[in-house]
Order: structure tokens, then C-alpha cells, then sequence
């Protein structure tokens, strides 16, 4: 067809057409709010590299529970931030761990809603490194038993699903072996497959009170130019048993997102990360975009690229909008 016998802009010219052939729909039901959760009571630290987020205490991570499910929420992401920290990251797996009592605290009050553990060494580790340390080196296979350690404690407290994202080779067959042989075959595990070493987590570092004490990730972190290291990641964990696959960040890589999709039949999750959150909402304050827009274009977009998941600091006030 050609013009003038075919015009698209005959459905686009008011908001019942363009809804009505609309191609990417963005639900609530796709949305995982991230959350930050440290000890104390009454706790509710705003997070200043990101606006409208917050470290907040268990009896505060409830509260915004209840909101979540509310709003229609599936699923929430928990990072913990421990009181004291050590070289083999002891409070990522400790029974009484801040983690561990913000499960129980969750389950015990908003049973329905998923929680979803981040499986990681690097908030809990003195140097702020994924894995243990020797002479400067991360060591990859000393660090699959602490990870499978902190899985298997977080799933013993009541966690729904397990993130793991470190990047240590072969800690997805750690973690499934550990749950298979404690009985908790049934709780699945979303795999940061493929996770880049990116610039865009410098806001979460902040939040996580994560940043590595000295050197940098790219030892373990993928390289941002490389694509079909990716695929072979993402192979490899799922021939370790994971249930979801993952990218992360998810702006700078949706061409990944769009192949992980192409290429495999998992679900897919992206992590719409800090510093894309972050720079939009400092725009937004500056005057210099529309946030609600802004934030909606950036959602369909990663869902467009073929994300069934969106993991976003947005959930809530994405919810809130969707739910008008």
C-alpha cells in the first residue's frame, strides 16, 4: 500500500484509535519494585543520588508492602544493607540477617505478594566486592559456596524466587543444587545472566552502600561492547537450571534484550537500573523533560525490545498512573 490510498495517520488521530491498535501494552503485572532495607525501626533514609527512593527499615519495607499490593504489584527485589560488614560477608546469610528478618516481617503480614532476594556478596562485604577475596582477586569458586549459602538462607526465611548477580561462573548450578538438596526444588531462580560492568549503577551503589573499596567489576562484570558473550552467558545459565533469564542495565542494551528474546523461550527480565532512573529524574526536576512521559517511553521501550519483566525504581508510580 502507498499513499494515497493508505495514510496511517487515520489511526493515530485521537487516543481511542491509537489505544485500539496500540502494539506494546506495559501492565502492572510486569512491574518487580526494587527495595533497600536496613536495621533500626522507623527508618526511612531518602536516597539523594535517587529521588523518591529510600533506605528504609522492615516496619517501613511493610508499609510500602501493603502499598505495592495494593497497587496490583506482583512481585518486589530486596537488597539489604547490613549493620556491620566482613571479608566473608557473614550478615548475607546469618539466620537474624537484615535481609532474612525483612522476609519473615513481609510474609508475615503481606503473605500474597512475591519476594524476590538479590543473591550477592558485595553489600555485605567489608572490601564491597561479589565474591571473597585473595591478594586483590575475587575468587569465583570460593564464592559459589557463600552464594548458594545466602540462597538457601533466604529461601529458608520465606523468599518466593532468588536473584543471583554476582557473576561468578557457575553459581546459578550452586544455588540449585543447594535449594534441590534442602527441599526448596520448587523456588525458582532469576539468573542476572547477562550483567554488564556499566557506568548506570553509580546510584545504586550509593543505595546499596555497595562500591568496592578498590578496583572495579570488569573482572566478573560483563564488557559493554560485547553481544555474543552475552548469548553464550545467558546459555550457560539456563543449562544451570535458571527459571528467568536477565539483563541488566536495560537501556543501554536493549538491542540484548531484543536478542535474548529472539534467541531464547524463558522469560525475560530487564533491570531498568539507578542511573537511568536518576537521570531522567534529574531532568524532570531541572525542567528539562516530562517525567510521566519520559518514564512511560523508557517502560515501553524495554518492553517493546521484548522484556516480560521490568524490574524498575518506577514501579510504584507507574503502578499508581496505570491503575487511573
Amino acid at each position: 500500500m502507498q499513499f494515497p490510498d493508505y495514510r496511517p495517520r487515520r489511526l493515530r488521530k485521537n487516543e481511542n484509535f491509537r489505544r485500539l491498535v496500540r502494539e506494546t501494552i506495559i501492565s502492572v503485572g510486569n512491574l518487580v519494585y526494587p527495595l533497600f532495607v536496613v536495621g533500626g525501626k522507623g527508618v526511612k533514609k531518602p536516597i539523594a543520588s535517587m529521588p523518591g527512593q529510600f533506605q528504609m527499615s522492615v516496619d517501613n519495607i511493610v508499609k510500602e508492602t501493603r502499598e505495592a499490593k495494593t497497587a496490583g504489584m506482583p512481585a518486589l527485589l530486596l537488597f539489604g544493607i547490613p549493620d556491620k560488614k566482613d571479608e566473608k560477608a557473614s550478615g548475607a546469610y546469618a539466620k537474624d540477617g537484615i535481609i532474612q528478618q525483612a522476609i519473615k516481617g513481609i510474609k508475615d503480614t503481606v503473605p500474597e505478594i512475591l519476594v524476590i532476594t538479590d543473591v550477592c556478596l558485595c553489600e555485605y562485604t567489608s572490601h564491597g566486592h561479589c565474591g571473597i577475596v585473595e591478594n586483590g582477586s575475587v575468587l569465583n569458586d570460593a564464592s559459589l559456596e557463600l552464594l548458594a549459602k545466602t540462597a538457601l538462607s533466604q529461601a529458608q526465611a520465606g523468599a518466593d524466587m532468588v536473584a543471583p548477580s554476582a557473576m561468578m561462573d557457575g553459581q546459578v548450578a550452586a544455588i540449585r543444587e543447594a535449594l534441590d538438596e534442602n527441599a526448596l526444588e520448587d523456588i525458582p531462580i532469576m539468573a542476572y545472566c547477562a550483567k554488564y560492568a556499566s557506568a548506570f549503577y553509580g546510584p545504586f551503589r550509593e543505595a546499596a552502600e555497595s562500591a568496592p573499596q578498590f578496583g572495579d567489576r570488569k573482572a566478573y562484570q560483563m564488557d559493554p561492547a560485547n553481544s555474543d558473550e552475552a548469548i553464550r552467558e545467558i546459555s550457560l545459565d539456563m543449562a544451570e537450571g535458571a527459571d528467568i533469564i536477565m539483563v541488566k542495565p536495560a537501556l543501554p542494551y536493549l538491542d540484548i534484550i531484543y536478542r535474548a528474546k529472539q534467541e531464547f523461550d524463558l522469560p525475560l527480565a530487564a533491570y531498568n537500573v539507578s542511573g537511568e532512573y536518576s537521570m531522567i529524574k534529574a531532568a524532570a526536576q531541572a525542567g528539562w523533560l516530562d517525567e510521566e512521559k519520559t518514564m512511560f517511553e523508557t517502560l515501553t521501550a524495554i518492553k517493546r525490545a521484548g522484556a516480560d519483566i521490568i524490574i524498575t525504581y518506577w514501579a510504584k508510580e507507574a503502578a499508581r498512573l496505570l491503575n487511573k
